[in-house]
């Protein structure tokens, strides 16, 4: 069996800069990554990263391994982690993952990200991560000056978005997609369900309700419920991960989670998700990994 000074299963912008500063710090690192595609696959490029501004997904994940190569510290394992084992003495974690062997790690990160709920809509999947999306600061410079349409039954986010997205667009409506929040909303709402999404290529241009009606959109910044990666659900269920109550892993603030010796960070642990907030996060939990070492 493999032994390493630190797991991390997860090869997105929290694990891999996680994976940088271990490798700095002569930390032996495996870096555990589904081969399946990740969850930013259908993005168009990631933002807000000095000098890497637009670059793809997939460049970004070559381009980190590039820079990690240069340490020799950190191996890539192109599997999925199905459960961690905790030593009884507390010594650290034995890595079971999907169709191969195992491997031991002291330390182990859980920078696995969340799944989205994909809603099966007609038209859907095609218009995600271009004119479907999910953060403006990610995607809203590509989607500036377009009509857009926030679909959320969150009345306080109904409320403020037309304010709030104002920069990016003057036009904006929320859809309720069949749910009716209390109250006046104070803004323009679409309360029917949506059966369908006219595009052309994933270029929206408008959006279909179950009686029939057409809004015409450009865009749509949709909240689209999240829940745990497999492996999270296990670890709760089996071996004690707190959890918070919106399913994301609780950490005590310092990517510690409720389990000794095993930390979390990126999307995993919040709801705010962007490329630089998961990076920021993966450098925190490497910090905090190697401090509590060495403590």
């Amino acid at each position: 069996m493999q032994h390493y000074d630190v797991a991390i299963i997860g090869g997105g912008p929290a694990g891999l800069t996680a994976a940088m500063t271990l490798s700095r710090s002569l930390r032996r690192v495996a870096v555990l990554e589904s081969p399946a595609d990740p969850r930013n696959a259908g993005s168009h490029g990631v933002h807000g990263i000095l000098g890497l501004d637009g670059v793809s997904p997939a460049e970004y994940r070559s381009r980190a391994w590039s820079d990690l190569a240069r340490y020799g510290m950190a191996e890539l394992h192109e599997t999925e982690a199905v459960d961690l084992v905790p030593d009884p003495g507390g010594g650290g974690f034995e890595v079971v993952t999907e169709g191969g062997g195992p491997l031991w790690a002291r330390r182990v990160l859980l920078a696995t990200g969340m799944i989205d709920v994909i809603p099966e809509l007609e038209g859907f999947r095609e218009c995600w991560g271009a004119t479907i999306i999910h953060c403006p600061f990610c995607s809203g410079w590509e989607n500036r000056e377009r009509a857009w349409g926030v679909v959320t039954a969150d009345p306080e986010f109904a409320r403020k978005a037309p304010g709030a997205y104002a920069a990016w667009s003057d036009d904006v409506i929320v859809f309720t997609d069949g749910d009716v929040p209390a109250g006046d909303l104070g803004v323009e709402t679409v309360t029917g369900r949506i059966r369908g999404l006219r595009h052309d290529g994933g270029d929206l241009h408008a959006v279909e309700l179950d009686d029939g009606a057409v809004v015409e959109r450009g865009t749509l910044l949709w909240q689209l419920d999240q829940c745990p990666v497999p492996l999270v659900s296990r670890l709760a269920k089996d071996r004690g991960l707190a959890l918070r109550e919106d399913c994301y892993v609780k950490t005590d603030g310092s990517c510690r989670t409720s389990v000794p010796g095993l930390y979390a960070a990126g999307d995993t642990i919040t709801e705010t998700q962007g490329a630089i907030e998961s990076a920021a996060s993966g450098s925190t939990a490497a910090f905090q990994i190697i401090e509590d070492e060495t403590a």
